[in-house]
């Protein structure tokens, strides 16, 4: 059987809203793909939905016992990932799986390794404003260290090719997971490059995770893995 081009990997964790229709349209913006999903032990009706539901979509439904976060549950998908290139799918349906493509064009045409999809690249305010501002301000924060030139270091959608993303040794369980492969990334010499894509934000009260904390995180991880 031919190795698949794409893995995507779907980290979630209480999701029951959302996670039928995430990899309904996933399977149809990428039907040849590898669909791997990480439950990251969700205490709503989430299990429930992916075994009835969209286990005939996925490649491989897999299941933490105990929530660890989503850097945990990326890591997982990420050493189960079979596919040429590695791209990033978070379950909220704040990004279009449709734009795919935006990424791995350049991958597969050999003009980059690693491809981030940039919700500001050509300048338009997307996200409600603390979120953008804490998003410019640690992205700025990690260029200083990495010496990138992102414009969305937090974005979810990360592209990689999949030899690269399975030499970087993750530690991050949370949300570090975004500074953490970034600084790391940087650390092998690869120039991350950037896309625009859209993106659709949700709020806290529809179940938006990222909190104060998390930001905090973020800082701390940035100053942790400056040299990688």
């Amino acid at each position: 059987m031919n190795r698949k081009k794409l893995t995507v990997i779907i980290p979630c964790y209480n999701e029951e809203a959302n996670i039928a229709s995430l990899a309904k349209k996933v399977r149809e913006a990428a039907e040849d793909a590898e669909i791997i999903i990480v439950d990251d032990c969700s205490t709503d009706h989430t299990r429930e939905i992916l075994e009835r539901d969209v286990r005939p979509l996925a490649d491989q439904i897999l299941y933490h016992e105990v929530n660890q976060g989503k850097g945990a549950a990326l890591r997982t998908g990420i050493m189960h990932a079979a596919g040429d290139m590695v791209i990033i799918q978070d379950a909220d349906l704040e990004y279009d799986p449709k734009e795919y493509p935006l990424l791995t064009e350049l991958i597969e045409r050999g003009e980059a390794e690693v491809v981030y999809g940039s919700r500001f690249m050509q300048g338009t305010r997307k996200g409600y404003l603390m979120n953008r501002l804490a998003n410019r301000f640690l992205t700025s924060l990690s260029n200083i260290f990495t010496h990138e030139h992102l414009t969305d270091m937090e974005t979810c959608y990360k592209c990689f090719k999949r030899e690269v993303i399975q030499s970087v040794d993750l530690k991050e369980n949370r949300f570090g997971f975004e500074p953490e492969v970034t600084a790391k990334i940087a650390a092998k010499g690869i120039q991350i490059k950037e896309v625009p894509i859209s993106y659709y934000p949700r709020t806290n009260e529809e179940g938006k995770k990222i909190g104060f904390k998390d930001g905090l995180r973020a800082i701390y991880c940035i100053w942790k893995y400056r040299r990688g």
